[in-house]
């Protein structure tokens, strides 16, 4: 069975060793992961956007440095950040604060964030050690929730689901990134592994059924 890579819940986070973890002004409440969180106006929430957005580019150096885990890090901060701007939304929905509402170019924008963070992920997530494909997979999913055409997440999809022994989605998943990159020799590649796992699945399953039968 394939081990999977677990991080650290402060690592992931990216919370340094010592010290409080960062707070937003204003009126606050506690928010997810020990985030303190200002009850939403618009600049709060431009602020609080601005701030996930850094986190992603700072999750992008540590990225092209090699440095996986600490992109990780960077990655869930602001993906964090912007599931508080999220539950803040809804909290002013239901207690009747406008404010609380995000505009059309912040929704683009927070929207635009996460899907490169997850996709960013999935990237780390492939370069460790021990690979969680069950996370790659929830990943990638995720992004192609948002945008279906995405094909780095179509392909890593496939990739997560051949390893984790779900040769008929691989299939699917890696079927539709041949179709967008018909050129490309790591879909091929893995098409190909994927349909001899799936004729070896078929022989295995002959052969059992002959030996019951007698």
């Amino acid at each position: 069975m394939q081990s999977s890579t677990y991080i650290q819940r402060d690592q992931a986070l990216g919370y340094p060793k010592h010290g409080p973890p960062v707070r937003a002004m204003g009126d606050q409440k506690t928010g997810i992961g020990g985030l303190m969180l200002a009850h939403g106006t618009e600049p709060e929430m431009d602020g609080r956007i601005q701030k996930a957005v850094e986190f992603k580019a700072e999750g992008n150096c540590y990225y092209k440095d090699k440095k996986f885990r600490d992109a990780i890090g960077k990655y869930h901060r602001a993906l964090l950040l912007l599931k508080g701007v999220h539950e803040e939304e809804e909290d002013g929905k239901a207690n009747g604060r406008e404010a609380a509402r995000l505009t059309d170019a912040q929704r683009v924008r927070v929207e635009a964030t996460e899907i490169e963070c997850y996709d960013n992920l999935t990237a780390c997530l492939l370069q460790s050690e021990l690979v969680n494909y069950e996370r790659v997979k929830e990943y990638c999913l995720k992004v192609l929730e948002r945008q279906n055409t995405n094909f780095k997440a179509t392909y890593r999809a496939g990739i997560a689901f051949y390893h984790l022994g779900d040769y008929s989605n691989a299939l699917l998943y890696l079927k539709e990134a041949r179709r967008r990159e018909p050129s490309d020799t790591n879909v091929l590649r893995y098409i190909q592994l994927t349909e001899m796992k799936v004729q070896r699945s078929s022989q295995q399953e002959r052969k059992g059924l002959k030996e019951v039968i007698g």
